[in-house]
């Protein structure tokens, strides 16, 4: 029985179930993923996970509770597990407060999506990562499949998303102890392109046996690698909440408030079509969001507790209010001048311990991540030892954001714990006339 047969089995148990004065939602995800693991180039571990899980929510009224399974894949087990959670529930609801916030999308909306792209041989993957990766110290992990999510709900809701993608996330380390990050994912494994990610951090690894360049705290042109723009994203992404945004603990108040401006070359969406997760969530239909529009804000991510609660429109966002597919729009500067456009200044290949310093002001701070390198005169010169920064996104990346790279990279979350992680992103990278760094 493959996934989605499993989920209506499921599905055709439970409804025959239900009180007339009950509703249900079920949410239910799924995985089939190959592991491989590689330490000193070789591969070290490798294996497959296939787990299933599943999330029924009981309703009476305006209260409500949730019980989460982890399930077998086999429906005649299953559908036991799915009963016992039922009856556990239906003892717990009735007992507890009522939910004034509580709004259910009562819609009976369809959504299903199925992408078929076939996976890369894992054989011929693993071959190529060993022969690239010859007389290199490499240790990463390579995680391939299909991952499944679905929902339903008593009042005729039903959504299905299946998706494949393969991530490979490595380091190449030098003798001492330094090392480059790299990482290559997508829905299709181009041989050539990784070949010539490979390349690149080959390259970067042979500076880093050049003594490092302590530099001394202060403002300089950067390039933020598409790695490390992720990480910047990632600290921003719950600015957009209706929730943060009307209590005031969101990062980008002033930006929407009318006080502060994102650089014109910004625009951010919420992008529905072509992204990995699912055109749904467990509050309804997703649909394509414009969430900076030249530097200028648009639509919030709105989930139903916040419409409630501030008179809004709910807009699928979920109820943490996070995107789950943002994609920056490229720009203007190719991948070979990076180098020569940043002319002299730092090329930041990652960032990381990320937080906030001023959070009404957008203000963060962090650390540059492995490989850091001093660029002069369009060359990469030395590596820099390890910097905190400490900036305004109304700075960097509002009037000292120079250029962003013409072709987003594709990022997916490479977080395995518990089960792979679902989304992704697209971003460029962005050159910076300048970047604050503190010590």
């Amino acid at each position: 029985m493959n996934a989605r047969e499993h989920f209506h089995a499921l599905l055709d148990s439970l409804r025959p179930l239900l009180h007339a004065d009950e509703g249900f939602t079920l949410d239910y995800r799924a995985e089939a993923s190959e592991f491989v693991r590689f330490n000193r180039a070789r591969v070290r571990q490798a294996g497959q996970v296939q787990q299933v899980f599943a999330t029924l929510a009981l309703y009476l009224g305006e209260r409500h509770a949730r019980f989460e399974l982890s399930l077998s894949g086999v429906a005649k087990e299953d559908r036991a597990r799915l009963r016992h959670a039922l009856e556990r529930l239906r003892a717990l609801v009735p007992s507890l407060a009522p939910d004034p916030y509580l709004r259910l999308n009562r819609e009976a909306w369809q959504s299903e999506s199925a992408q078929a792209n076939a996976m890369p041989d894992a054989t011929a993957v693993i071959a190529q990562i060993v022969d690239a990766a010859a007389g290199l110290d490499l240790a990463g992990i390579y995680t391939a499949g299909p991952q499944y999510q679905g929902f339903a709900s008593s009042w005729g809701a039903l959504g299905w998303h299946a998706a494949s993608s393969f991530n490979f996330d490595w380091s190449l380390f030098h003798a001492n102890g330094q090392a480059v990050k790299s990482a290559y994912a997508g829905q299709r494994w181009d041989a050539q392109a990784f070949a010539r990610r490979m390349a690149s951090a080959r390259e970067q690894l042979e500076y880093l046996g050049r003594p490092a360049l302590s530099l001394a705290p202060g403002d300089y042109r950067a390039y933020l690698a598409p790695a490390a723009l992720d990480e910047i994203l990632d600290m921003l992404s719950g600015g957009f909440s209706a929730q943060a945004l009307a209590s005031g603990a969101s990062p980008l108040q002033r930006l929407f408030a009318g006080s502060a401006r994102l650089s014109p070359l910004l625009s951010l969406d919420e992008r529905i079509t072509g992204g990995l997760a699912p055109a749904f969530t467990s509050e309804g239909p997703r649909r394509d969001l414009r969430l900076l529009a030249a530097g200028q804000p648009g639509e919030r991510l709105v989930g139903s507790r916040s419409a409630a609660e501030y008179g809004l429109t709910a807009n699928g966002a979920g109820a943490h209010e996070y995107p789950l597919s943002p994609v920056v729009a490229g720009g203007e500067l190719d991948e070979g001048d990076i180098l020569s456009r940043l002319d002299t200044g730092l090329y930041i290949g990652n960032l990381w311990y990320l937080n906030y310093s001023d959070r009404p002001a957008g203000r963060l701070t962090g650390m540059t991540r492995f490989a850091t390198f001093w660029v002069e005169n369009g060359r990469l010169q030395a590596p820099v030892e390890t910097m905190r920064f400490d900036d305004s996104v109304f700075s960097f990346l509002g009037p000292h954001l120079e250029a962003l790279t013409r072709e987003p990279e594709t990022i997916l979350p490479s977080g395995t714990y518990g089960a792979r992680q679902s989304g992704s992103r697209a971003l460029p990278g962005a050159l910076l006339g300048r970047f604050t760094l503190t010590l």
